[in-house]
């Protein structure tokens, strides 16, 4: 008789263990793309220290959203359109437009930001960084192992990015005690600017990235909700690091009275601050930073809009969502190449633009929280989170509207 071997318990909490890894560095990398980089460091030049709030305002906001969304999906099992589908017939489909639509206006700037990294790294010419960045991730896609391919780029290019901007950060050497007490008690509060810096790194598709990695993986269940909370929690504390980091390292140069240009015909203005702080090796690292970010939400943007075409063919296997990924990049490096509009602007737009987004997906999710336990196998979901996600969404959906005209400020 033939001995069925099954996986041993140690194999199983490595596999485990390697399954939230991936989704907090796939969130994490998606939410410090090309365009909070260029957000950040356009904000902390006209804010000066006081745009640290935002910076703090972002990351209670990430906590709640990502909380909320990572627990549903991955307690009812199903994607977020189908999750959105059970609970109010129709939303799921309205929910998945306005997230590729979203994923591809933020795609299109992150292959324009991996454009202006390798500028700035070799002195490529953008439309042709842009071009190979693109092709890269299209044939990472295109590979029998994309799953692993993706989790461990995602990974190293994530660590690549933390420790380089922290250099750069240390040298600058950033008023740390005005940075901290403005992160509380700000001498000025820009709501459209949080919403925008909010829809550059939660808003749209980041929202789902860790989740939807996670529901692939298999983490799903009750017996599964310690960790998951677990790792939304490191996976926030990831992206909050990063976001303080790189402010700190722009804060350092604009504190020291280096002018930096902000026009929409300016080089990117984090490549200026980067330059004054270490010279030509700093504009190296930033080009190197710059790409390693636009490369993984090229990824991320790519993987997570198009778990979102589940809604429309249950059906579909993951080699054709793979397929349909790769038609998604290439959709969005078309109209990158055909495309005139200045980098910079266009990234500020695709964060102001999923902020829109994400006040409609959450209203969503804290719904199925209070009123669809038996979506999620009769869990009784914490009440002080669903109060949190409300006074979010309220919040969220005020700064919605605010970002409208900021938006169109910022492209005129």
């Amino acid at each position: 008789m033939a001995t069925q071997h099954k996986a041993s318990p140690s194999s199983y909490i490595k596999a485990r263990r390697s399954s939230l890894i991936a989704a907090i560095f796939l969130m994490a990398t998606s939410a410090i793309g090309p365009g909070f980089i260029t957000q950040t460091a356009t904000f902390t030049v006209t804010m000066g220290s006081a745009f640290a709030f935002g910076i703090f305002a972002s990351i209670v906001i990430d906590y709640v959203v990502q909380q909320n969304i990572w627990r549903i999906v991955t307690l009812t099992k199903m994607h977020a359109s189908d999750v959105a589908n059970a609970a109010i017939p129709g939303s799921g489909y309205l929910l998945a437009i306005l997230v590729i639509f979203g994923g591809l206006v933020f795609n299109i700037g992150n292959i324009a930001g991996a454009g202006l990294g390798l500028n700035a790294l070799v002195g490529l010419d953008p439309k042709w960084g842009g071009m190979i960045s693109a092709l890269l991730a299209i044939y990472i896609f295109s590979s029998r192992k994309a799953s692993t391919a993706i989790d461990r780029l995602m990974i190293g290019l994530g660590l690549i990015m933390i420790f380089l901007t922290l250099y750069v950060a240390i040298v600058s050497n950033p008023p740390l005690g005005e940075a901290l007490k403005q992160s509380v008690m700000p001498d000025q509060v820009d709501f459209a600017t949080i919403t925008t810096i909010v829809g550059g790194t939660v808003g749209g598709y980041i929202s789902y990235a860790g989740a939807h990695r996670l529901l692939d993986k298999g983490a799903v269940g009750i017996e599964n909700i310690k960790v998951v909370s677990s790792a939304a929690t490191k996976g926030i504390i990831v992206v909050g690091l990063m976001r303080y980091i790189l402010f700190l390292a722009i804060l350092g140069v604009v504190a020291s009275g280096v002018t930096i240009d902000i026009s929409g015909h300016a080089s990117n203005p984090a490549s200026q601050a980067f330059q004054a702080a270490a010279g030509e090796f700093g504009l190296r690292i930033f080009g190197l930073i710059l790409w390693a970010a636009a490369l993984t939400s090229v990824i991320g943007a790519a993987y997570t809009s198009m778990t979102f075409i589940t809604v429309f063919h249950r059906s579909i296997t993951e080699r054709q969502r793979s397929i349909a990924t790769i038609i998604f990049i290439a959709i969005s490096l078309v109209i990158y190449l055909m495309m005139g509009t200045a980098p910079a602007a266009l990234l500020v737009f695709a964060g102001g633009f999923n902020g829109l987004i994400l006040p409609i997906g959450l209203s969503i999710f804290i719904y199925v929280g209070w009123k669809r336990a038996d979506l999620m196998g009769g869990y009784l979901y914490p009440r002080w989170l669903l109060w949190l996600g409300v006074i979010t969404c309220v919040l969220t959906w005020y700064m919605g509207a605010m970002s409208v005209s900021a938006i169109f400020n910022y492209l005129k």
